[in-house]
């Protein structure tokens, strides 16, 4: 039987520095069936990330002018940036059974749920420990001090948001923690709502 599903919208949520963009792209290397959502941002672009690649760049004027244009699935204001998911890429993915996966906070989730609850699959990333979510953010070395500590402030209010999400995993293994998520994908593409065909395969069988 060819049973032909849709896609699904995979989310990857945590605080920043708990790895979830390390895991995204991990699993984007594992798994050719599943296409990274590329989101809009008015942030400046750091030194590692390319444009149209890691993020599409936009002036607040531009970013604007498509959110009043309903350009975006969700907006999410974020340290001061505003951030936003284009619907066409979405939908285009989705309806060819394509599954997408998202490196979006809390906010940017519940308007994915809002936008369509059965398509979307979300798991939060906790840090071992606070300490060392700290440690990670200076490692990386590509934010300020003072913004380090703005996103360490930050934490403990999107830690808060853990129990909202389907699955909930602690990242002190990348390997595991990776593992683990391959697991839940395997698993919610076989969940029964996202087979096309197997209600006609069964109409035949009865």
């Amino acid at each position: 039987m060819n049973n032909k599903r849709k896609g699904m919208m995979i989310v990857l949520s945590s605080p920043s520095g708990a790895g979830k963009t390390t895991l995204c792209k991990k699993i984007l290397e594992n798994d050719k069936n599943i296409s990274m959502s590329i989101s809009a941002t008015t942030r400046p672009k750091r030194k590692s990330e390319i444009d149209s690649k890691d993020y599409f760049f936009y002036d607040e004027k531009k970013f604007f002018n498509y959110k009043k244009n309903g350009f975006f699935i969700e907006t999410a204001e974020v340290f001061g940036y505003n951030y936003g998911t284009p619907k066409k890429f979405v939908e285009e993915k989705l309806t060819k059974g394509h599954d997408i996966i998202f490196d979006i906070d809390w906010q940017g989730t519940q308007k994915l749920a809002s936008y369509s609850k059965t398509d979307l699959v979300s798991i939060f990333i906790l840090p071992p420990s606070t300490k060392d979510l700290e440690n990670r953010l200076k490692k990386r070395a590509e934010d300020s001090i003072n913004t380090v500590k703005k996103r360490m402030l930050k934490a403990k209010a999107e830690i808060s948001h853990w129990i909202e999400y389907d699955y909930v995993l602690i990242n002190d293994n990348l390997e595991l923690c990776m593992k683990n998520i391959q697991n839940i994908i395997f698993v919610e593409r076989l969940k029964r709502h996202r087979q096309f065909s197997i209600f006609e395969f069964v109409e035949n069988l009865i």
